[in-house]
C-alpha cells in the first residue's frame, strides 16, 4: 500500500522524507517533486530497483534513466573526463533545469539501461528533492508517468498513473511547469545541445560560446 506525505506540512514532510529514504534503501520506488515535473526515483546503484522503475513506467532499456544528485561535488565520484566547459555549465546553471550527459566512471557498479558508457546527470532546484538526495545519494529518476502519457505536474496525476508500484509519494504541491530540462552532451570535445528545454542555445552560449546544436 503506497503512502503519501504532504511536504507543505513540516511534520508530514519530515516523516515523509524519512520514509522515502528508508524505501530507497530497501530498493523500492518513490515519487518526488522536482523543479520541472514529478519524478519516479530509485537507488541509482540498485540494478533491480532501476529495473522496477523502468517496468513501472513501461519503458525499455533503450531509454536509460537519468540520475539526480544533491550536490555538484557528487560528480567527482560519478563522471570522468569532465571538461572545464562542463564545470562552467554546472557553476552557471546548477541547481536547475540543465541535464549533462557525461562519461561515467568505468568502475561504477550500476545498470541504468543502455547508456553506452555515459550518464545523464542533473541537480534539481527543489528543496524536497535536494533533501532526499542529500540523504540517500544519487538516484535514478525519470518523469513519474506511464510512457506515452502526459508528464505529471502534481502528485495526484503521478499517483493515478503509478499507484502501488510506488512505496512513498512526496507531495510538494504543483510543480512550476512542464518544460523539461535542457540536455547538453559534454562527453566530447565540444558541448552539444541535444534537447532545448528550460534553457535555449542562446542562453547556454553565454557560458559556452562554442556550443553546437544536434540535428
Amino acid at each position: 500500500m503506497a503512502r503519501r506525505y504532504d511536504c507543505n506540512d513540516a511534520t508530514d514532510r519530515k516523516t515523509g522524507l524519512r520514509e522515502a529514504a528508508a524505501a530507497v534503501r530497501r530498493g523500492e520506488l518513490v515519487v518526488l517533486p522536482t523543479d520541472t515535473v514529478y519524478g519516479i526515483g530509485a537507488d541509482a546503484f540498485s540494478s533491480e530497483a532501476v529495473g522496477d522503475l523502468l517496468e513501472a513506467k513501461g519503458r525499455g532499456r533503450n531509454m536509460p534513466t537519468p540520475v539526480l544528485i544533491g550536490s555538484p561535488n557528487t560528480l567527482h565520484g560519478l563522471v570522468t573526463d569532465f571538461s572545464e566547459q562542463a564545470w562552467e555549465l554546472v557553476d552557471a546553471f546548477w541547481p536547475g533545469a540543465l541535464t549533462l550527459v557525461a562519461r561515467h566512471q568505468p568502475s561504477l557498479q550500476w545498470d541504468l539501461g543502455e547508456t553506452r558508457g555515459t550518464v545523464a546527470v542533473r541537480m534539481p532546484l527543489h528543496p524536497v528533492a535536494i533533501e532526499l538526495l542529500t540523504e540517500v545519494g544519487p538516484m535514478a529518476v525519470s518523469s513519474a508517468n506511464l510512457t506515452g502519457h502526459p508528464v505529471p505536474e502534481d502528485c495526484d496525476a503521478a499517483q493515478e498513473m503509478l499507484g502501488d508500484a510506488v512505496s512513498v509519494y512526496l507531495d510538494g504541491g504543483r510543480t512550476p511547469g512542464i518544460v523539461p530540462s535542457s540536455i547538453v552532451d559534454v562527453s566530447g570535445k565540444v558541448p552539444v545541445l541535444l534537447r532545448a528545454g528550460a534553457l535555449d542555445a542562446e542562453e547556454l552560449r553565454k557560458v559556452v560560446p562554442d556550443l553546437e546544436v544536434a540535428n
